[in-house]
């Protein structure tokens, strides 16, 4: 890597991601419970997703105190340096708080609504992925590559469910209309972890409505720098409408299939 702003800020966002990832490995108290909630009362915030926020934005500030943060649990400065990093210390909270292993921290840094660069920190499944922007995607020093594409027929794809139960009614609706045309379905609650399998080539698809910003700007970095095309709508980027991201092949029949079938609606 030859721009030392973007080696600068990937080396951070790893050292981050590093961190928060050993506290909520190694700081998850046996008794840990709900801090609060958000969209609904399934829809949780734990006192580590605090804990985690804070480290990660205390770190960020220490080193880059110039640069904008948003971050899922209400971290939020405009800066003056040109760069945001969109932070969510704890993606896939309610597996975390079963004491399920898919779950991650995911890191980006943007600038001019642009990610530069991506980090996802998986500890139980002991991979960090990274991308910068132009230069590939990996999994510690391992390239990533997107599967070949199948037939849709034959298409592992995975999506998500919104805690709120009249969306997620219309969202089952859906996923029950796809089911025939494809290999299967999974869930795996955690949507930057199924933004990296799809780059590790572990999923030919991942499509989901009401991701936020820092939901999958780490991981739709790390797909695209995968060989993997990434968007919502037709003609349209990722965002709270659709997700979605897939092996070239897959991408457009899956995406003709959720416009059709209303996947960005509730």
């Amino acid at each position: 890597m030859t721009d030392p702003l973007l080696s600068e800020l990937l080396d951070i966002a790893l050292e981050a991601a590093r961190r928060a990832g050993e506290l909520l490995r190694d700081g998850r108290p046996a008794d840990l419970g709900v801090a609060a909630t958000k969209s609904s009362p399934i829809d949780v915030v734990t006192e580590m997703d605090i804990a985690a926020e804070k480290l990660i934005t205390g770190f960020l500030a220490e080193l880059r105190p110039d640069d904008g943060v948003l971050g899922e649990e209400g971290a939020s400065s405009a800066g003056t340096s040109g760069i945001r990093w969109v932070v969510d210390p704890l993606d896939g909270t309610v597996n975390y708080l079963y004491g399920l292993p898919t779950w991650a921290v995911s890191i980006a840094a943007e600038r001019d609504g642009e990610t530069l660069v991506g980090v996802v920190e998986a500890p139980m499944r002991r991979e960090t992925y990274r991308a910068v922007t132009g230069g590939g995607a990996y999994a510690g020093d391992r390239p990533l590559r997107c599967r070949p594409a199948p037939p849709l027929a034959e298409a592992l794809v995975s999506t998500g469910f919104n805690y709120v139960a009249t969306v997620r009614s219309h969202q089952a609706d859906v996923a029950q209309r796809l089911i025939p045309r494809l290999r299967d379905i999974r869930r795996s609650g955690s949507a930057a972890v199924d933004l990296c399998d799809v780059a590790a080539g572990r999923l030919d698809g991942y499509y989901e409505r009401g991701l936020s910003p820092w939901d999958l700007a780490a991981g739709d970095l790390i797909a695209r720098e995968a060989g993997a095309l990434t968007g919502g709508r037709p003609g349209e980027r990722p965002s709270y409408d659709l997700t979605l991201a897939a092996s070239p092949g897959v991408f457009e029949p899956l995406q003709g299939l959720l416009e059709e079938f209303g996947a960005w609606h509730d």
